[in-house]
């Protein structure tokens, strides 16, 4: 799979993502339901703990991944739910950290929605991975 980098600005780039993602020769693409702040049984966790929430995603968000035999390395497009974007903008290095050894960025949007899944949930993963 080649990735090619659309960015008629560079802003994006700084905080890690890009406007576009042209994607050729791929084999196989792997569409992830938005993966939330919960444990193995549903159960939502670290209610009103944004920075938590974010790294729980994530973690659900890799375990679907390596199902499918995937790291984040394969996401090339990358949607943010929250109920609270000023929360969460402080907190947007979780992902820097987690996707930074990564050597291609994705195409991102950041959505403020009015709630999710559950009432103690503040931010929801989703993600389209390609290899």
């Amino acid at each position: 799979m080649q990735r090619t980098a659309i960015n008629p600005w560079n802003w994006s780039v700084g905080l890690g993502f890009d406007q576009a993602q042209l994607i050729e020769g791929r084999r196989r693409e792997l569409i992830c339901s938005a993966q939330d702040s919960v444990d193995a049984d549903g159960n939502s966790q670290h209610p009103g703990d944004m920075a938590a929430q974010l790294r729980l995603a994530l973690d659900n968000l890799e375990a679907v991944l390596d199902g499918a035999d995937m790291t984040v390395a394969n996401v090339v497009r990358l949607n943010i739910y929250t109920t609270d974007v000023a929360g969460l903008l402080p907190h947007f290095g979780i992902l820097a950290e987690r996707f930074g050894g990564t050597p291609d960025r994705f195409a991102s949007s950041v959505l403020g929605v009015a709630s999710l899944a559950g009432p103690d949930l503040l931010v929801a993963l989703e993600a389209t991975a390609m290899d």
